[in-house]
């Protein structure tokens, strides 16, 4: 949404536009939900969404770094994002970071996957923290974009507690799509539209 001042007319009918324009804003949804599998740029895709709102960009982590290959991730994606970016860590409870945020800046939460991680690996109840954090989302000022792995095309996991993640991981995808206003899944860089519309 573009804002500015009205047209100014020479008194001498010669017609003369002069127009400032506000800062443009695009209008992001309430809460974007953006799929994909490893490594296919859902994370970048979702960024730059959320940059070209014009809105202020927070961060929100949810990964824990508990060995070198986790920390060379978080560093690389550190590295791509500019300076105007606030950036929050939580592992478990967002709503703590959600909550504190105003209706002009938008926040990225990446991601849904690492937290569901977190959550099953401290044997939390995780029926009673998936609805936490869908109302946290719900009641956060800002819109929400919020990024998740597509775990369920490969082959049965050989483990209880890998087939216990993945269809956890399902079903926390299932709830964020049927609660967003806009629903993509990006694969190979490139952005496929669910549900909604992209603004």
């Amino acid at each position: 949404m573009k804002h500015t001042l009205p047209c100014t007319i020479d008194i001498d009918t010669h017609h003369t536009c002069d127009w400032f324009t506000a800062k443009v804003y695009k209008m992001l949804p309430k809460l974007s939900f953006v799929l994909g599998g490893a490594a296919s740029g859902k994370s970048v895709w979702a960024e730059n969404l959320l940059l070209t709102s014009g809105l202020e960009p927070v961060y929100l982590a949810t990964s824990r770094i508990f060995d070198d290959e986790i920390k060379m991730r978080v560093d690389a994606h550190k590295s791509r994002r500019c300076e105007d970016w606030r950036n929050f860590e939580q592992d478990i409870y967002p709503g703590q970071a959600l909550s504190t945020l105003r209706e002009t800046q938008a926040v990225l939460i990446d991601c849904a996957t690492m937290w569901l991680t977190n959550v099953l690996l401290d044997e939390m109840d995780i029926a009673a923290e998936k609805a936490r954090l869908l109302d946290d989302i719900r009641i956060c000022a800002a819109p929400v974009v919020i990024v998740s792995n597509e775990v369920g095309h490969g082959i049965v996991p050989d483990n209880a507690l890998a087939r216990q993640f993945r269809e956890e991981q399902g079903r926390l995808n299932i709830a964020l799509a049927e609660a967003s206003d806009l629903a993509v899944l990006v694969t190979a860089g490139l952005p496929q539209v669910l549900k909604g519309s992209l603004p």
